[in-house]
C-alpha cells in the first residue's frame, strides 16, 4: 500500500482550527493565485506591541519567513475538493445531507493551519489569542470546521446560522486540520481580526480581507455541462482509487507550490541529536524521519517538545497513548473494528493532552543529499491487538495506509521535503513494536536503508517504561542490531507464519512418535 500527501475525504478524524476566506472582485493582476496545502491560512505575529495578520504559502513555512498580505492572493479555484454533506449529525452545520459544498483544502495531509508561533509565551493575557470574523461577502454560506476524531467535527465560526464568528487560539502553537467549506460556487470576501490584551493592559489587534474564489462545485459522480462551468472553473482532477498491492508503494503527491514553487527545507540550525536520554513521550509534537551522514542513513525521532528541537534515537523513545485517546468506533468505520469497540486513536492534527506523532523527510542533509524519494516500508507488527495508519480528508471517507491485518510488507513513497501526520489506531491496550523501514538513494548513486523498532504504549495500565530499548538500531542492510531482539513480524504475514511452523512442528511430532513405536516393536519380541 502506498500513500499519497493527499489525504482521502473523511467521516471525520483529524483537528483543525479556523477559517477565513476571499472573493467577491475579480482577482486583478496584482494578485496571484494561491493553494492552501501546507500553508498557514491565519498567521499571527506580535512585535512589540504591533500585532500582524498574514498568510503564509508552503516554502514560507518550511523556512519559517514571513507571509504576504491577504490581500496580494487569491486562493481556489484550483486544488480544492468537492463533495456532499455525509448523513452524519458530526456534519449537520454544513447543511442537509447530500448538499453539494466545495472544501479549499484538496482533503490532503497538508491541510491548511492557524498559526500564532509568532506570539510568545507570556506575553499577551491568558496567552490567547482571539481570532474573529468581521464579515463574509459572496453568494453562499461559509463555514470552518476541524474534525476532531472519528466522526466527530466542530464548527468554528461561519456565516451560516447559529454558527460563532470568533474563537480563541492558544499563543505559540500551530494548528493544522482546518477544513474552509463553500455551499455555492463564486467570489467570497472574509474580514479576518486577530486581538488579543498584553500584558501591560494595552489591546493590540490586526485585520485582514481574504479572498476566495469557489469554482463549480462537482461532486465525484456528477457531471455538469460545460455551460454550467464558470469561466474561472478547472475540472476537477479525478482521484485515483486508494487500494493498491500491499507491497506496491502508491506515491504521495508532492506538496502543492502557492504563489511560488516551494523551497527546500532551511538548514536544521540548533537542532541537536540526543542519545541515551530516555523519554516517555505522552503529549506534543513527533515526527519519525532520516538522516544522512556520508552514506549513514539512520531512521530518528525528532523531538518538537522543546527548541531547538532534538533528534532522538528510537531506541530512547516510548510514544504513550494514555486513555484521553480512547474512542468508540463508530459506523463505517469496520477496519478499525466492530461499531461501539473501544479504540486508543492519535488524530492527524494536533490535540492537547495527546501525543502526535508524524514522519517527514525534511532534515537538510536528507533534501539536499538524496534523489528521488523516500519509501518508508511497515515490516510488521508486534502487539496485543490491530493497528491502522490512516488518512481523514473533508467529506466522508478514509485512507487506510498501514494495517496490521493485512499481509506484509506494506510501503509508502515519501517525496522530498515532506511533513505529514496520519491517524494513528491501536484496538487494545497494551505494548506495540513496529519494525519501520526507510529507504533511498544518495545523490551519488548509492542505495541507503535503515529499519528501527518504534514502540508505542497503549492504554493508562501499560507501563511505557516495558518499552524502551526496544527501539533498537540497525545497519546499512536493515539487519536489527542491539538490544531490541529480532525485527517484529506480526499481523497476517505473522500468522502465516506460525501456522506454518505449527505444521511443521505436528508434523515432526508424529514422525517422532511413529519412529518410537517401531523401534518399541522389535524390543517386545526379544522379551
Amino acid at each position: 500500500m502506498t500513500m499519497r500527501s493527499r489525504c482521502a475525504g473523511a467521516t471525520g478524524l483529524a483537528l483543525a482550527i479556523l477559517a477565513l476566506a476571499v472573493g467577491a472582485a475579480p482577482a486583478v493582476a496584482e494578485t496571484a493565485a494561491m493553494s492552501a496545502t501546507d500553508a498557514d491560512l491565519v498567521s499571527v505575529t506580535l512585535d512589540g506591541d504591533a500585532m500582524s495578520l498574514r498568510i503564509r504559502d508552503a516554502g514560507q513555512v518550511a523556512r519559517d519567513a514571513p507571509g504576504y498580505d491577504p490581500a496580494e492572493v487569491v486562493l481556489g479555484p484550483n486544488g480544492g475538493l468537492s463533495g456532499r454533506v455525509p448523513a452524519t449529525s458530526a456534519l449537520a452545520f454544513l447543511g442537509p445531507a447530500g448538499q453539494p459544498v466545495w472544501s479549499l483544502s484538496a482533503g490532503d495531509t497538508g491541510f491548511p493551519a492557524l498559526d500564532t508561533t509568532g506570539v510568545p509565551v507570556g506575553s499577551v493575557t491568558e496567552d490567547t489569542v482571539t481570532l474573529s470574523l468581521r464579515s463574509v461577502e459572496g453568494p453562499g454560506t461559509f463555514t470552518a470546521y476541524r474534525l476532531a476524531g472519528v466522526e466527530r467535527a466542530t464548527a468554528l465560526f461561519g456565516s451560516g446560522t447559529n454558527l460563532p464568528r470568533s474563537l480563541r487560539l492558544p499563543a505559540a502553537t500551530r494548528t493544522d486540520g482546518v477544513v474552509w467549506a463553500f455551499d455555492t460556487a463564486g467570489d467570497y470576501r472574509l474580514t479576518l481580526t486577530a486581538s488579543a490584551d498584553l500584558r501591560s493592559g494595552k489591546a493590540v489587534s490586526a485585520e485582514a480581507t481574504y479572498r476566495v474564489r469557489v469554482p463549480a462545485i462537482v461532486p465525484a459522480g456528477q457531471v455538469l455541462p460545460p455551460a454550467a462551468l464558470p469561466p474561472a472553473a478547472l475540472p476537477m482532477q479525478s482521484q485515483p482509487d486508494s487500494r493498491s498491492a500491499a507491497a506496491e508503494p502508491r506515491p504521495i503527491a508532492a506538496p502543492k507550490p502557492l504563489a511560488a514553487p516551494m523551497a527546500k527545507a532551511a538548514p536544521a540550525t540548533g537542532m541537536t541529536t540526543a542519545t541515551g536520554a530516555q523519554q516517555v513521550i505522552a503529549d506534543g509534537h513527533v515526527d519519525m524521519g532520516p538522516q544522512l551522514s556520508g552514506d549513514e542513513w539512520t531512521i530518528r525521532i525528532k523531538d518538537d517538545r522543546s527548541s531547538p528541537a532534538v533528534w532522538r534515537e528510537t531506541a530512547d523513545v516510548v510514544l504513550w497513548i494514555k486513555d484521553n485517546a480512547k474512542i468508540t468506533v463508530p459506523a463505517g468505520a469496520d477496519f478499525l473494528g466492530d461499531q461501539g469497540d473501544p479504540v486508543w486513536l492519535l488524530p492527524q492534527s494536533q490535540q492537547p493532552g495527546i501525543v502526535w506523532p508524524g514522519w517527514n523527510t525534511q532534515h537538510e542533509s536528507v533534501v539536499s543529499g538524496v534523489k528521488g524519494n523516500v519509501t518508508w516500508t511497515l515490516k510488521g507488527v508486534d502487539g496485543p491487538g490491530r493497528f491502522a495508519l490512516f488518512l481523514t480528508g473533508s467529506f466522508g471517507k478514509a485512507d487506510v495506509l498501514f494495517d496490521s491485518a493485512a499481509s506484509f510488507p506494506q510501503q509508502l513513497t515519501v517525496p522530498l521535503n515532506t511533513h505529514a501526520h496520519g491517524n494513528w489506531a491501536f484496538s487494545k491496550p497494551g505494548l506495540y513494536r513496529l519494525a519501520v523501514q526507510m529507504s533511498g538513494t544518495t545523490t551519488a548513486g548509492k542505495a541507503v536503508t535503515d529499519t528501527k523498532t518504534l514502540t508505542i504504549a497503549v492504554g493508562d495500565s501499560t507501563d511505557p517504561t516495558d518499552g524502551l530499548g526496544s527501539g533498537s538500531g540497525s545497519d546499512g542492510d536493515g539487519k536489527d542490531q542491539g538490544s531490541g531482539g529480532p525485527l517484529p513480524r506480526t499481523g497476517a504475514g505473522w500468522v502465516l507464519l506460525a501456522a506454518t511452523v505449527g505444521v511443521v512442528l505436528v508434523v515432526a511430532g508424529a514422525l517422532l512418535v511413529l519412529l518410537a513405536r517401531r523401534r518399541a516393536g522389535p524390543t517386545r519380541e526379544s522379551s
